[in-house]
């Protein structure tokens, strides 16, 4: 048997070795050319909060002033709201308030919406991009923010263009209510039936309160204001604020019934107190 010295026997396992692992740092099942593709982004929120909490006792007391005239537990009752029946709270929760005062009453339905995309390719943000452009179109306005690519756009288009203007004095004063409405809250079943903005008294819609989007509330948002009537005569108004922040779609349904069927619900008021709430919330949605 030939001798090999001990020198010579270690150089030979090294150079072994190296030759059966590589001098590459790739794994070994990696394809060389082949593009990874990443998940869209997730979207900002990924619980939401609290719909009956959300609403500030002090707000309440603005939006229902019924209230203040019962007892005081009777009063806490009002202010508790009553929660909507959910099957997975992390994506959908909303609550509504009720009360009653001698000349009319108050209803206040919040529903607070959580986009999820199961598209990889889809981030949640433009997922819910595509849900609010929906609710808005079926409010009878346009919608520039429907694609990621249009938000240069709709920065610019702050106002509804003369045809989409059109359209919605037409819904406001004989459209259909909102195939969107939430038919399970409190709104959704005395929304149905004919829309009408506040008029002047020759009849002509004041253009002001129009539904229209609104700016500078969370990344898109718009106003309807409908009109139920029975025959030829009013019995209540409801205004919706509808906002998206992020992939949370947030909408304040607001609806004055007077006691008299004759008085007309003042639009003027109801969307003055439905846009101030609706700031709060965006405001909840941005701490």
């Amino acid at each position: 048997m030939a001798y090999v010295p001990g020198t010579a026997l270690l150089a030979a396992l090294v150079v072994g070795c190296s030759a059966s692992t590589g001098t590459g740092s790739s794994a070994p099942d990696s394809k060389p050319g082949e593009a990874t593709v990443a998940a869209a982004a997730p979207g900002k929120y990924r619980t939401l909060p609290d719909p009956c909490r959300a609403v500030a006792t002090s707000a309440l007391k603005e939006l229902l002033p019924g209230a203040a005239e019962l007892p005081e537990d009777q009063q806490k009752k009002v202010y508790e709201g009553t929660a909507t029946v959910t099957y997975n709270t992390d994506r959908r929760v909303g609550c509504h308030w009720k009360s009653e005062a001698p000349d009319s009453s108050r209803t206040l339905f919040v529903d607070f919406e959580r986009v999820v995309s199961y598209d990889p390719s889809v981030s949640d943000d433009d997922r819910a991009r595509e849900v609010y452009a929906k609710k808005e179109t079926a409010a009878g306005l346009s919608s520039p923010s429907a694609t990621p690519s249009s938000t240069k756009d709709a920065e610019k288009q702050t106002s509804p263009s003369p045809d989409s203007t059109s359209d919605s004095a037409s819904h406001a004063l004989s459209g259909p209510a909102s195939e969107d409405k939430n038919a399970d809250g409190p709104a959704g079943e005395s929304a149905g039936g004919n829309g009408s903005a506040s008029s002047d008294t020759d009849g002509s819609a004041d253009e002001s309160l129009l539904p229209r989007t609104l700016d500078d509330l969370g990344d898109s948002a718009f106003l309807d204001d409908l009109l139920t009537r029975a025959g030829s005569t009013a019995q209540n108004r409801t205004v919706s604020v509808v906002f998206r922040t992020s992939n949370v779609i947030v909408t304040v349904e607001y609806t004055e019934q007077p006691t008299v069927s004759t008085v007309l619900p003042d639009s003027k008021e109801l969307q003055d107190k439905a846009q101030s709430l609706a700031r709060k919330l965006v405001d909840q949605f941005s701490e």
